[in-house]
């Protein structure tokens, strides 16, 4: 008897164990999503002048994806395409004042982890419109609209919001440990610039004399030729106004230095991150993701700021550094095309979460862990129909070799056809060529179609 009842209690016990070391298994997640970084800023890059130690770190121990591309340039419209894993013609934000629904966010990534017994913070520029959602997190710090790189009256001198950001992100991690797995979204305003100020680019006052003795070799399409090669709606656009404040020739060298230390900046805020995490003992269940939210033109084809479907524009760094993988996993670079809308799904499968109806990306994991999943997209569609009296709306399909843009908002509508392996820097128009016909009427058929499918 007393061993039947031993017995017993063991079958009651063993269960719990069981579902406490499941739980512990389930890692912990750091994603963070920089504002306005180009794809090539990151030293494991191959950018010439940037210096990013601790993300390199990171990334070369993890998975960098080359061909990873946001699915609508712009700040709030791509960082609700993140969250819900969807285009924004099916979330249907389009501009900086409509919030996410309620169902929309209860289906969310954060929340539905959380209800799957994560732990979850947001710090940083939140980014979309209507109330903060402070309380679907259990710390949140994130704030509406751009948020200022200094306080009143201390621009230059005082505390810097990176640094802010990251002494948040360090509170948060302080509550962790290994019996409970967290989510951390860490949103940056860097490299961001400060809208409506004369100083557009404000580097914390360490960073001041960083890059000074580096000339910065400006790009290959930016030239008057270029510019001028440009149609009419995109010389006189906000791009071009934007142009004036950042990259003439006397503003291109000062620009550039301060963008890059704000990526520096993002860069330290990750070295304390992992140094943190290794002193709590959880750096070994640690997956990190490392994003932006849209490209950055500096100074090509005259143009600044985003929007248009130049791969300035569109392409963004992306790795997964995830410490469980198998070691023949580790430091690859993959070419697959990853889209903003790949995170959520992503996250999902990582936390063993099953993820919600309605996504329209797939999650990267299995290429993590270095499989080659079938029927991967062998291209993308683009769109950008924010409603701007001086950014022309776009939509496109990018191939390996073809990038076809359309300006939907211009009438008639402008076409632009690219052959990117022989023009990388997208400088000859190839949309009125003869020689074109067959790509360009099989991208616009693939154009039509994409649009109907994602709807």
């Amino acid at each position: 008897m007393r061993l039947l009842l031993s017995l017993c209690l063991l079958s009651l016990v063993v269960p719990v164990a069981g579902a406490a070391e499941a739980t512990s298994k389930r890692p912990n997640i750091v994603l963070i999503l920089t504002d306005d970084q180009r794809f090539d800023t990151l030293g494991c890059l191959g950018h010439p002048v940037l210096k990013t130690p601790h993300l390199d770190a990171l990334a070369n121990r993890g998975t960098i994806f080359r061909n990873s591309f946001v699915t609508t340039s712009i700040c709030a419209i791509s960082r609700a395409c993140l969250i819900t894993g969807q285009y924004a013609s099916r979330h249907g934000i389009q501009n900086f004042a409509k919030p996410l629904t309620a169902e929309q966010l209860a289906s969310s990534f954060p929340v539905r982890l959380r209800q799957a017994g994560y732990r979850t913070g947001l710090v940083g520029k939140w980014g979309l419109g209507g109330q903060l959602p402070k309380d679907s997190w259990d710390y949140f710090t994130g704030y509406s609209g751009q948020g200022q790189y200094f306080k009143p009256g201390e621009k230059g001198t005082g505390e810097h919001l990176t640094d802010t950001q990251r002494d948040e992100a360090l509170q948060f991690l302080a509550g962790c440990n290994a019996d409970q797995p967290f989510l951390l979204q860490v949103y940056t305003k860097a490299a961001h610039c400060q809208d409506g100020d004369a100083w557009q680019y404000q580097p914390a006052p360490r960073y001041k004399t960083l890059y000074e003795d580096v000339t910065y070799p400006r790009p290959v399409t930016a030239t008057e030729t270029d510019f001028q090669a440009q149609p009419h709606f995109l010389q006189t656009s906000e791009a071009h106004n934007r142009w004036k404040l950042r990259f003439t020739e006397e503003l291109f060298q000062p620009t550039v230095r301060d963008y890059f230390r704000l990526v520096q900046g993002i860069d330290d805020l990750a070295g304390a991150l992992t140094a943190r995490l290794k002193e709590q003992g959880l750096a070994e269940n640690t997956v990190f993701i490392f994003t932006s939210d849209n490209g950055h033109y500096l100074g090509e084809h005259g143009l600044a700021g985003k929007w248009f479907m130049h791969e300035e524009s569109i392409r963004v760094p992306l790795f997964v550094s995830d410490p469980r993988v198998a070691t023949g996993a580790r430091g690859q670079n993959r070419q697959e095309f990853a889209l903003t809308i790949d995170i959520a799904p992503t996250i999902f499968d990582l936390a063993g979460v099953a993820p919600s109806p309605g996504l329209q990306g797939r999650s990267l994991a299995p290429i993590v862990r270095g499989e080659q999943p079938a029927n991967w997209r062998p291209e993308y569609y683009y769109e950008h129909r924010f409603v701007h009296p001086h950014i022309a709306q776009t939509e496109g399909i990018r191939t390996a070799r073809w990038k076809y843009t359309r300006y939907i908002s211009e009438t008639p509508v402008y076409e632009e056809l690219f052959d990117l392996a022989a023009d990388p820097y997208e400088r000859k128009n190839l949309a009125n060529q003869p020689e074109s016909t067959a790509v360009l009427a099989e991208l616009r058929q693939k154009t039509d179609a994409a649009y109907a499918e994602i709807k």
